[in-house]
């Protein structure tokens, strides 16, 4: 405590009772941020069960976010009585893990600290990961045959494509292919041909007796014939 005067930490001392006092006041002026209520009292309804789920994940989304600024609040009163137990014991101003002296500037700044810098267990970032990511990944790993040799039938993702082809609220910024110029090509995979295996095979046609040799002039075939594949000069590309 030689860093301070008698003076400096009744300051210190001060601003903790007062933050204490705010924390405190707070928490429960607002009912402990509203979740004193009940769900049903919340929502003004006669039971949790809504005809308009949308209601009830809003709700949910509120009392979530309730519980997560609560949660902030009583960690930092923690701190601050922390540091009131330590100016008590006389241990305020050293360092809870190492015992050193903990700068006066970062206390003038964080009345709180009860670490140094190099001990501050905030600084050690979280492993913690949701249990949805292992079951998730990777993406439609549980149903996917696309890693398995000389498995080409229907899995998990050829599923969600169907899905997806009904329209997702994706747009194209936030599609997975970097480049992707209309709504009609965000579906995962989307440059895949969709009912042929070959470009050809879009855009050539023939009648009923397989004789007759036409070629429907579509996007696969304007696009095979910019990209000079297969015979260059497949067809004039001029109405007759």
């Amino acid at each position: 405590m030689s860093q301070f005067t008698e003076d400096k930490i009744h300051s210190l001392k001060r601003r903790l009772l007062q933050e204490k006092g705010e924390l405190e006041r707070r928490v429960h002026d607002n009912g402990h941020f509203g979740l004193a209520a009940s769900y049903r009292d919340s929502t003004g309804e006669l039971s949790g069960i809504d005809n308009h789920p949308a209601d009830a994940g809003t709700e949910m989304f509120e009392r979530s976010k309730d519980l997560a600024l609560l949660e902030k609040e009583a960690f930092r009163l923690e701190r601050v009585n922390a540091a009131l137990e330590r100016m008590d014991t006389g241990e305020y101003g050293r360092c809870a893990a190492c015992g050193k002296f903990i700068p006066a500037a970062r206390l003038e700044a964080l009345p709180t600290a009860i670490y140094c810098i190099e001990h501050e267990p905030r600084q050690e970032p979280s492993r913690n990961r949701p249990a949805e990511e292992s079951f998730l990944s990777p993406p439609f790993g549980r149903t996917s045959l696309d890693e398995r040799e000389g498995q080409n039938g229907f899995d998990g993702e050829d599923a969600w494509q169907i899905v997806e082809s009904w329209g997702t609220s994706n747009s194209p910024a936030m599609a997975e292919s970097g480049n992707v110029e209309d709504y009609d090509h965000m579906a995962i995979e989307a440059e895949e041909n969709d009912g042929y295996v070959e470009p050809l095979e879009s855009f050539l046609a023939t009648d009923i007796t397989g004789h007759h040799v036409s070629v429907v002039r579509n996007r696969a075939y304007h696009r095979y014939m910019a990209e000079h594949e297969g015979v260059p000069l497949l067809e004039p590309d001029e109405l007759e």
